[in-house]
């Protein structure tokens, strides 16, 4: 099986300043693309240019992506600075956990704005480049959690399992201009997305996820990778 070369490939990886998404952006450096990151915070931004130059080129912006000024702001600079987008990867993600009846409109609100309205704002952004350039790739980070909710996470589960829907219906609309679209759908992952890292040696690992995503863009042209589920294999047992 003759699998895609990334060495080359321009990625825009969104939240790539930390946890999963620093780990995305450190293993397809590895494989020789260039890559852009976002995050909120331009300390956080020029931390995490500082940590993955090294690996190779590497360019970070700062910017929210519910914005949709915000998201044009970062496509036209990976487009300034390369030339090109071959790779997507929507990342970034928030959570608040609350019941429903506790969950402020607020909180709800700004769920769907970064987990949902921005890989949509993303999608809408580079989708007219990957066309110009004869396909691309979007990988969507979701989650276990979008097809099994949990009590206290209303938002978080709706917001995720509408990126499931955004996912799978962006692929239908452009999969005959060479685009793939994948979901990689994280279990439980050791990320200070969940608390203090590197205290659970039982949970999935960044790394692990970026594995994922390299899989999935490795794959011959003619295979589309729709869903990926990455789960730990040993979590600690219920009790009965």
């Amino acid at each position: 099986m003759a699998q895609e070369r990334l060495t080359g490939k321009i990625a825009v990886i969104t939240g790539g300043a930390r946890g999963i998404g620093y780990a995305i952006a450190g293993r397809l450096l590895n494989e020789g693309c260039h890559v852009v990151i976002c995050a909120l915070r331009q300390a956080s931004v020029d931390a995490a240019v500082a940590g993955l130059s090294p690996k190779g080129r590497v360019l970070g912006v700062a910017a929210d992506v519910s914005q949709h000024e915000d998201v044009r702001r970062l496509i036209g600079a990976a487009l300034g600075t390369f030339s090109g987008i071959d790779i997507l990867v929507n990342n970034a993600a928030i959570r608040t956990y609350q019941p429903v009846a506790e969950l402020s409109p607020a909180e709800w609100d700004q769920m769907l704005a970064v987990n949902l309205s921005g890989p949509y704002y993303c999608s809408h952004e580079v989708l007219p480049i990957f066309k110009q350039r004869g396909g691309g790739d979007i990988v969507n980070i979701s989650s276990l959690s979008s097809t099994s909710p949990f009590a206290g996470g209303a938002g978080y589960n709706a917001s995720k399992a509408g990126l499931n829907g955004l996912s799978d219906a962006t692929m239908l609309d452009h999969r005959y201009d060479g685009v793939r679209v994948s979901e990689i759908m994280p279990g439980s992952t050791d990320t200070e997305f969940n608390g203090p890292q590197g205290r659970a040696d039982w949970k999935v690992a960044p790394e692990d996820i970026a594995e994922a995503v390299a899989m999935v863009l490795r794959m011959p042209r003619k295979v589309t990778v729709s869903r990926v589920d990455v789960k730990p294999s040993q979590p600690p047992r219920k009790s009965l």
